[in-house]
């Protein structure tokens, strides 16, 4: 965190700005994080005035930590949803167990801590897991949660950090950027690029070489020696742009490369629009985001989870505020496909 006073300079890389705090003589350090972990303070101004300074902008790195069992998932083809932080935010925590306690699914017992990281294609993919987005969400009982107590103050639950947590937009999928990375954390502090993903091929091309093999040996169902791991799911969210009113599927490298979907690379052309396209659905009067359906049933993931709408769709915690349910597609209303557009 930045501390920030009237003959401050802060030089800092544009796309990750610091988190600073203008701190005085009645108010330190210790005094703003012991406010980031009480409920009584979700709505003081002045906590969130030194939570608006952790923005997220296009090209800022995100990670999310993930266990074994969720580094298998993404590598067959799961999108970046949920909970998740900005890299430089993380930045100081080199020990493999404190990354571990950052995780969604409940699992703290690994000697390493596995990651997905990606650059954000724009600040609008992203939301503050409270009030005003998500006012219902810190106030769902125990019973139903998975993972750490969700404070509702934009901050992550700790004794002794201050690290500004995020949601992906709703709880959606987000579209995977070209270059994204799967990474682990070693002990010693050693980060090491296990995967990248190459969106033309669909799939994770490994990086991690002989002396770092083991890593993937505790990841379920998948094989050390491959060298090439293809998504074998389809993602429920895609990238669209157009090119002189045509549109085409779209691939984001942000910050600044927005281009078609092609095999070979004189095809990539630049895109003059961008939007990222995804189904909805309102099910017993909840939006929902339609993940995957056939002519029965779809499978639907809560936008806004609360104590009601858990209530009235039974959706179940798969994992740190992500609800999900399954539903005849013949009870959906409003079933539609939408487009949340991107300003290039």
């Amino acid at each position: 965190m930045t501390v920030t006073g009237e003959d401050s300079v802060i030089d800092t890389d544009p796309l990750e700005p610091p988190l600073s705090a203008p701190l005085r003589r009645d108010l330190g350090w210790a005094q703003v994080q012991q406010m980031s972990q009480s409920a009584n303070y979700r709505d003081e101004p002045m906590l969130r005035q030194i939570r608006a300074t952790a923005a997220v902008r296009r090209g800022t790195r995100m990670t999310k930590i993930l266990s074994p069992a969720q580094v298998s998932g993404h590598l067959g083809g799961w999108l970046p949803y949920g909970f998740c932080y900005r890299a430089c935010d993380l930045a100081h925590l080199t020990d493999p167990r404190d990354l571990a306690l950052l995780g969604t699914d409940g699992v703290t017992d690994s000697e390493v801590a596995y990651a997905l990281r990606w650059r954000a294609v724009d600040p609008l993919d992203y939301e503050v897991p409270g009030g005003p987005a998500q006012p219902g969400l810190a106030l769902i009982q125990s019973h139903q949660r998975i993972g750490a107590m969700i404070l509702g103050t934009g901050f992550t639950p700790s004794t002794d950090e201050l690290i500004p947590e995020y949601i992906t937009a709703g709880f959606a999928d987000l579209p995977i950027p070209a270059n994204s990375q799967i990474i682990a954390h070693v002990p010693g502090g050693e980060e090491v690029i296990l995967y990248t993903y190459q969106p033309e091929q669909n799939g994770w091309l490994r990086l991690a070489g002989p002396r770092w093999r083991g890593l993937l040996d505790h990841l379920p169902g998948v094989s050390p020696d491959r060298e090439y791991v293809p998504c074998t799911t389809t993602g429920s969210a895609k990238l669209v742009g157009q090119i002189k009113g045509k549109e085409y599927e779209a691939v984001a490298d942000p910050p600044e490369e927005f281009r078609v979907r092609a095999l070979t690379r004189a095809a990539r052309y630049p895109v003059s629009t961008l939007s990222r396209r995804a189904e909805q659905a309102l099910w017993r009067g909840i939006p929902c985001w339609v993940l995957q359906r056939d002519e029965a049933w779809a499978r639907l993931r809560l936008v806004r989870p609360d104590n009601d709408s858990l209530s009235a769709t039974g959706a179940r915690c798969y994992e740190r505020g992500v609800y999900e349910s399954w539903a005849p597609v013949g009870e959906l209303l409003d079933h539609h496909i939408a487009d949340i557009p991107y300003a290039l």
